[in-house]
């Protein structure tokens, strides 16, 4: 009955919430080298249509941490709209949606070290280029082969060059594959993206021409049957050698987090799709929650390792608050077990310390394999389930 009045209370909104994350997270961004990545998902399907999400994370570029949700909004899409999209100004389009990610990150990341803006190839827009916020850089899976100033174009003119290198990289099993050790060779050319001749309206307001960078890295006699593996990255700043070449592929290789969040947001987490919730508002209110829920999750994934030269420790109010810290530390207590391999290793305070709890919570024995998200997400529940109880223990003894 309380969160049916919580997301029918007019004054509980999308934007707040949405809002109320963002500066959670501008906060952990300050000094911090940030990748904004973004990407979207769909919510709610109907006959070519329905409800999507975009969203965007603000992740620690030097040691992966997920400081937090950087930008969040839901669009209703119309199916038959396909053809029309060209006549359409950037502000009637779904695609607008790349260019305000990129404006929050901006925002957010006013205080940061810096920023890159990372998208898939829904994210290859000219128009996103031609307004990339100041200061920040953009990092683009290539889609369109585009013109280029010179009359050329963009993968003609790439596929030409010359290697700049190889290097060898080990692929992950997945659905479909077998893990396997790839041979990549690597190529790269500053590129002038010309403005398209035609389509969307206002394009004549954008400049002539604008400078890019094209990553190329491509497998080498990838095994029979096995498609090779392809990237063509576009950034927005200089790449002189092999190794810069590499480190943008190792920066879009980082995009992964957006997806085990959508993962834990959905079927195989919180459902989200499941929802029998027939009012728009009310169902927006839910899963916005639970995408600011499936954030605190990821966090916990990342910081159950501790500390290293390469992830120092986040403190516990990444994900938590500071009144939680004795809930944290009694409920550690109370699991740990007798050998050394139950005791929780982490210090107190850190966000390592609580992801240890969430994960024994969720089922994690200590002794196998590590906690994954669904793992999490099970004591990230409990945990709050025992909040509960403490916060009404709590208020009986002020009675």
């Amino acid at each position: 009955m309380r969160l049916t009045r919580l997301l029918r209370n007019p004054a509980v909104t999308v934007e707040e919430m949405a809002a109320t994350a963002q500066e959670r997270t501008a906060e952990r961004c300050i000094g911090r080298p940030v990748l904004a990545i973004q990407d979207t998902t769909s919510i709610k399907s109907s006959g070519g249509g329905g409800l999507m999400l975009h969203a965007m994370i603000a992740v620690d570029a030097e040691d992966g941490a997920i400081l937090g949700l950087a930008h969040a909004q839901f669009m209703s899409r119309d199916k038959g709209l396909r053809g029309e999209r060209k006549s359409r100004p950037l502000a009637a389009k779904e695609s607008r949606r790349w260019l305000e990610g990129g404006e929050d990150a901006a925002r957010i990341g006013a205080l940061a070290r810096s920023v890159t803006v990372i998208a898939d190839r829904e994210g290859d827009i000219f128009e996103a280029f031609a307004r990339r916020p100041k200061d920040i850089e953009l990092l683009v899976r290539a889609a369109q082969d585009r013109s280029l100033g010179d009359g050329g174009l963009l993968f003609a003119t790439v596929d030409a060059l010359p290697e700049a290198g190889r290097t060898l990289l080990d692929l992950p099993a997945k659905p479909g594959r077998k893990a396997r050790q790839a041979r990549l060779a690597v190529r790269f050319m500053a590129a002038q993206l010309a403005r398209p001749k035609a389509g969307t309206p206002g394009l004549e307001a954008l400049p002539a021409s604008v400078g890019m960078t094209l990553v190329d890295i491509r497998e080498v006699d990838p095994p029979a049957g096995e498609p090779a593996v392809h990237w063509r990255l576009l950034i927005s700043r200089a790449v002189r050698d092999i190794t810069e070449a590499l480190a943008v592929a190792e920066l879009y290789r980082r995009r992964w987090a957006i997806e085990q969040l959508f993962r834990t947001l959905k079927t195989q987490g919180y459902d989200i799709e499941g929802l029998r919730i027939a009012e728009d508002v009310p169902r927006l209110k839910l899963v916005m929650a639970a995408l600011v829920a499936a954030v605190s999750v990821q966090q916990l994934v990342h910081a159950r390792d501790g500390a290293s030269p390469q992830t120092p420790l986040r403190p516990l109010t990444d994900a938590f608050q500071p009144e939680d810290q004795p809930l944290l530390e009694a409920l550690s207590a109370k699991l740990e077990g007798k050998t050394q391999r139950q005791k929780n290793p982490h210090p107190k305070g850190s966000l390592a310390f609580a992801a240890w709890v969430c994960a024994r919570l969720g089922g994690w024995t200590g002794y196998y394999g590590k906690p994954g998200p669904m793992v999490m997400l099970q004591g990230w529940l409990s945990f709050y389930d025992a909040k509960q109880g403490w916060d009404a223990l709590a208020q009986a003894k002020d009675v």
